[in-house]
């Protein structure tokens, strides 16, 4: 349903699990293992895999903070590798010409961190004519309360929620458990 034209194709987003953001992440390893069952099943299906790394002061280039988690998938070297600095991973980086290059017009989100480059991406996918299909058991924060956040269950609950009911003209949003996600169809579901 993406009102962009000529982009019949799905890709899988793996955003910022970084080990300066998912060290102790709400359900940390079980949302690492369905990323990690989304990659094998994107790659046997010959569904590009596209990964987002994030940095700022708090993840630089290059520190540990900025590396992937170890228990993830390696990236392949046909993967592309997408840097970026903003919450939304469109903004200021190649994420879209990547996508265009492989005449994607649907995106599957999975990562870190919920409240902000999740949230973030997938807005700037839709505002962008993107279909942004999210999965529900694929993505995580940690716990930013302190700060007055709310929970990471309630943070990550709430936007399964709204995410599930997103629409715009001509896009839609979705949440599908990691199970249930399609790459084959346009609402992401079985």
């Amino acid at each position: 349903m993406t009102t962009l034209s000529d982009r019949p194709n799905t890709a899988l987003l793996v955003l910022d699990v970084q080990k300066g953001n998912t060290g102790e992440a709400h359900e940390r390893d079980r949302v690492i293992a369905n990323i990690n069952i989304l990659v094998d099943r994107a790659r046997a299906e010959h569904v590009p895999v596209i990964w987002v790394q994030h940095f700022d002061d708090h993840m630089p280039r290059g520190s540990t903070a900025w590396e992937y988690a170890d228990e993830l998938t390696p990236r392949r070297d046909d993967e592309p590798l997408v840097a970026k600095s903003w919450f939304d991973a469109f903004e200021d980086s190649d994420l879209e010409q990547r996508l265009a290059e492989r005449r994607v017009g649907r995106v599957v989100v999975t990562g870190a961190s919920t409240d902000a480059c999740i949230r973030g991406t997938l807005h700037g996918a839709v505002a962008r004519g993107y279909d942004a299909t999210l999965v529900g058991d694929a993505h995580t924060s940690e716990d930013m309360s302190q700060w007055g956040y709310p929970q990471p269950e309630q943070m990550i609950s709430y936007t399964n929620l709204f995410w599930d009911e997103h629409a715009a003209p001509g896009r839609r949003g979705g949440t599908v458990e990691t199970a249930k996600v399609d790459f084959a169809t346009p609402d992401g579901a079985a």
